[in-house]
């Protein structure tokens, strides 16, 4: 009988429960179901549902089961940086949203009066957003949050939802390495970051690796499931990573960009990389499999692209006749700096985008098609600008760089991306999450042998897209105006 892969994938808008299997070596997925995340507000604060979630991991559970499909192992895949707190008597807190606005200051208030920022960023390697999870616990702490006071236990969400199933308590490495929290160094809890926050390591789970078993499911859920005693296993709980181990790469020297309404550009590295270059240029060192380390840089992705849709009355509802009419329009007349703070949550997109040429003496773009197309040329150059980065600080040379997600699909900006940087590109696979989270368990079950081997299994399972460089001289001068226009809007 073929041997199926349970997969939770959770998003911070929706989520899904998939089974993979593999055959002749390919993987092959199927969804079972889909389901919102929904983020509730409750008396000014923003929460998680975390029993909604567990409730509808059951409901794919019996799916499996009505479908009597043979599953071997589980595993839970979440976004970053969010946990619950957890009481003595095991009562679980609903976890605040990092959308919640109680962290809007609280990383300035923590950088100012507990911790210097170069020395935080000596300790954990990660990038500075107000919503890690260092400065929600401490938004928490100094708002006498009464579960966090009372908190036995912190569970990042996909241990949280792995407990749920089987009692047992751990911290997946890649998942906590989103915290601002993780040494990657040691590989544990920093313990002055812990103590500046009155929390010590006990109050965490286990350290557990991607791969590791958690535990069973309890006796409880399998007689609601149907199910018998199927392993849970630990794979990489940040969406990312396991969208990284998804990665279908040949060797060490390539690059990565997870494309969607955010960007994450970024190598595998054997070691984190901290120095004052990657402090500078606010880089990440993020958990990744089989102890690597995720180093890369978040970069305004589809987002704004997204919100313009909204906003245009007149346009293609096709993303095909739109973009082809975007590429109608003249090259790089317009070109913005999409990492630049007016563009983070304007009320209007459009008029953000005008303003930022208008102040920077180019051609206001008007209408759809001018605006998509200076949407596109400035990611581009932006990314080349990162690629940039990633080359002055890889330890390898990068010869080519794989695009995962659903901004795979793009085939315009995928040309656009080889064109800027200058290296090949390779798209796909659309959906890298789930499939490193099944491959992690194909390996716990010895199904593949390692890293390279998930990887090699996956390549071979689809059909990559191949996009090779061209018109340098246009882009080469394209980007030393990209350049110019960054520097003038300061």
């Amino acid at each position: 009988m073929r041997k199926y892969f349970f997969a939770v994938d959770l998003g911070a808008t929706s989520g899904r429960t998939i089974v993979g299997s593999l055959n002749d070596g390919k993987i092959e997925l199927e969804e079972l179901t889909r389901f919102p995340n929904n983020l509730i507000e409750v008396n000014g604060h923003f929460y998680w549902d975390i029993y909604a979630l567990y409730f509808e991991i059951i409901k794919g559970l019996k799916a499996a089961k009505q479908r009597d499909l043979d599953i071997t192992s589980i595993g839970i895949d979440t976004w970053g940086v969010d946990f619950v707190c957890v009481a003595p008597d095991g009562t679980i807190s609903q976890p605040i949203a990092y959308r919640d606005p109680h962290t809007f200051d609280a990383m300035e208030d923590y950088l100012e009066n507990v911790m210097s920022r170069d020395k935080v960023y000596d300790a954990t390697g990660i990038q500075f957003l107000n919503f890690n999870s260092i400065f929600q616990l401490y938004a928490m702490r100094r708002a006498g949050n009464s579960a966090l006071n009372n908190a036995q236990k912190i569970l990042f969400i996909p241990d949280a939802l792995s407990y749920m199933l089987t009692g047992n308590m751990v911290c997946e490495y890649t998942i906590a390495s989103t915290s601002q929290l993780l040494n990657p160094r040691t590989g544990q809890l920093d313990p002055r970051l812990l103590a500046s926050l009155s929390l010590t390591q006990s109050q965490f789970g286990r350290m557990v690796n991607p791969g590791e078993m958690i535990g069973t499911l309890t006796s409880a859920v399998q007689k609601e499931t149907g199910l018998g005693a199927i392993p849970v296993v630990a794979v990489a709980g940040h969406d990312t990573a396991s969208a990284v181990a998804a990665v279908p790469a040949a060797n060490e020297n390539f690059a990565y960009l997870s494309s969607g309404t955010w960007s994450l550009m970024g190598i595998e590295s054997k070691e984190a990389i901290i120095n004052k270059l990657s402090y500078e240029r606010n880089f990440t060192n993020e958990g990744g499999i089989e102890g690597t380390t995720r180093f890369l840089k978040n970069i305004c992705g589809m987002w704004l692209y997204e919100r313009c849709r909204k906003e245009w009355t007149d346009a293609p509802q096709s993303h095909a006749e739109l973009q082809a009419e975007a590429i109608k329009q003249p090259a790089f007349q317009s070109l913005i700096n999409p990492d630049d703070e007016m563009f983070a949550n304007p009320s209007s997109m459009v008029e953000a985008i005008q303003t930022y040429c208008r102040k920077t003496g180019q051609h206001v773009p008007e209408g759809y098609a001018e605006i998509c197309r200076c949407i596109f040329d400035s990611l581009a150059l932006r990314y080349r600008q990162v690629f940039t980065y990633l080359t002055e600080m890889a330890a390898f040379p990068i010869n080519v760089l794989h695009i995962i997600g659903g901004g795979s699909l793009n085939n315009y900006l995928n040309q656009f991306t080889a064109n800027s940087c200058g290296v090949e590109v390779l798209a796909g696979p659309q959906e890298g999450t789930a499939l490193g989270n099944i491959m992690v368990q194909a390996k716990a079950a010895n199904e593949v042998r390692d890293l390279w081997d998930m990887r090699r299994v996956i390549a071979n399972s689809l059909e990559l897209k191949r996009f090779t460089p061209t018109d340098k001289t246009e882009w080469d001068a394209a980007y030393k105006k990209f350049e110019e226009i960054i520097a003038k809007k300061g």
